[in-house]
């Protein structure tokens, strides 16, 4: 059974044709007749071994290290520190915070305290990739729970989209006005009356009919 390389160091030059390596099986594909190697894993044995001993779920504390334009990194308390990047915690963005925000520093600083839920383990950059608004209520569950379609809201225009226009009509809580209903041109700021035509809890969407 052939084996591949999925996960190759995080520094340095990838091997080349005829180099001898050492890496660690990360899973075997038995319908394809693979075998899938991590050289990471074996690079850097004390954060692969603190990585995959946590699970999905675990709350982890750490410090706010690096901020990116793609997601923020995190000096977790706990385990070693990462050899290539500014932490071993990592959070995208969208997994920042429920409410919309135009730029990262709004939320989040260097410097900063931060708890959050451990989504997955990334074997490619050696990451616990995090979510710190899974920790926080989610305003549009609790919206949701006192809102019916056909309800009629009063909100304030805060984007025009090529599909609409965005709606705010609670504090964070945000729903689509498809182009269809506009019947006359609105700007950002604009107070309007909206009803609610479609409220999705799994996806978190808010459909609004003038």
């Amino acid at each position: 059974m052939p084996a591949y390389i999925r996960d190759f160091p995080w520094r340095g030059k990838r091997p080349e044709v005829g180099q001898r390596v050492t890496a660690e099986v990360v899973s075997v594909d038995t319908s394809a007749g693979r075998i899938w190697l991590s050289m990471a894993a074996t690079e850097h044995p004390d954060v692969w071994t603190f990585l995959k001993g946590l699970r999905s779920g675990d709350v982890l504390t750490g410090t706010v290290a690096d901020i990116q334009n793609f997601g923020v990194f995190i000096a977790l308390d706990e385990g070693p520190p990462h050899p290539a990047y500014a932490g071993v915690g990592f959070v995208t963005i969208p997994e920042l915070s429920w409410q919309r925000f135009e730029e990262v520093t709004d939320v989040i600083r260097i410097g900063q305290r931060v708890r959050g839920e451990l989504l997955s383990f990334d074997t490619t950059n050696g990451e616990a990739r995090l979510s710190l608004r899974a920790l926080l209520p989610d305003p549009f569950q609790s919206f949701a729970d006192n809102a019916v379609v056909g309800q009629r809201l009063a909100g304030t225009v805060t984007k025009i989209v090529p599909l609409g226009m965005f709606v705010e009509v609670a504090d964070g809580i945000e729903g689509l006005v498809h182009e269809d209903e506009l019947d006359s041109p609105a700007r950002p700021g604009d107070e309007v009356q909206v009803s609610i035509v479609d409220l999705d809890r799994d996806q978190r969407r808010l459909r609004l009919g003038l």
